[in-house]
């Protein structure tokens, strides 16, 4: 009788301490895919959250304790895809256009941003469910996220411009949702050679597959940062332009 009360009060303390336990509970669903495949900039603005959404589907939003640390880590590499194209295939694409092909640049760009911050804050959000403290970094990136998806809103209706990029995201799920808005179409219309555009791996005639450490990681939080104040400034200076008017 002794030895059941003792087992009996082992089995309530651990059915105590069982909720508390924060475990990926839920199989791995997002797969590999390429970039272009992944894509959301294409189409027309206005609707970017919702094509980012999509395209992560499979996972389990609702339930973020379930989020696989596989599909955490898919995760992160469309976030660094998705900055590797827009730094080597927006940004000097934007630069050398002008008028409504570098509006439509812009807004590809920017729903661009959208799927990259809609990964990240997945991602945090699935960190933060399964015990790591990263509330500072969740809102920080919560906050750019949102500001994209006002940028995207406020240019709704205009032409959004699809640039392909090489590179590969892996995952150990069967796949990621298929891009909304029809990528490969405006792909094919735009007639950009993805060589020109694709990253090392491209030249060499690979996809690249992105793995980067703790401080590639950085160095592109940085970057992004400072890609983010130059677009306020430049919104705030057009804002003060037109008041001058």
């Amino acid at each position: 009788m002794h030895f059941s009360t003792i087992t009996i009060l082992s089995l309530s303390a651990l059915s105590v301490a069982l909720p508390t336990a924060k475990r990926q509970n839920g199989a791995s669903v997002l797969g590999n895919a390429a970039y272009n495949d992944i894509s959301i900039s294409g189409g027309t603005a206005g609707n970017a959250e919702a094509e980012a959404l999509a395209i992560f589907a499979n996972l389990d939003t609702a339930n973020p304790e379930n989020i696989s640390k596989d599909d955490q880590d898919t995760l992160n590499q469309v976030n660094q895809v998705a900055n590797d194209a827009e730094t080597g295939a927006f940004n000097p694409a934007i630069k050398a256009a002008s008028g409504d092909e570098a509006t439509a640049l812009q807004n590809g760009k920017i729903k661009n941003k959208v799927l990259k911050l809609e990964a990240t804050v997945l991602k945090l959000q699935a960190q933060q469910a399964q015990g790591s403290d990263v509330a500072d970094k969740l809102a920080e990136e919560q906050k750019k996220l949102a500001n994209n998806i006002a940028l995207d809103k406020a240019a709704a209706g205009q032409a959004s411009t699809f640039l392909p990029f090489d590179a590969q995201v892996t995952g150990a799920g069967p796949a990621i949702g298929a891009a909304a808005g029809g990528n490969a179409a405006a792909g094919s219309a735009a007639a950009v050679d993805n060589t020109a555009t694709g990253s090392k791996g491209a030249k060499k005639g690979k996809s690249a597959v992105v793995v980067r450490n703790d401080a590639a990681d950085e160095a592109d939080d940085v970057e992004d940062e400072a890609d983010d104040q130059a677009e306020d400034e430049a919104d705030n200076q057009a804002e003060d332009e037109q008041d001058d008017e």
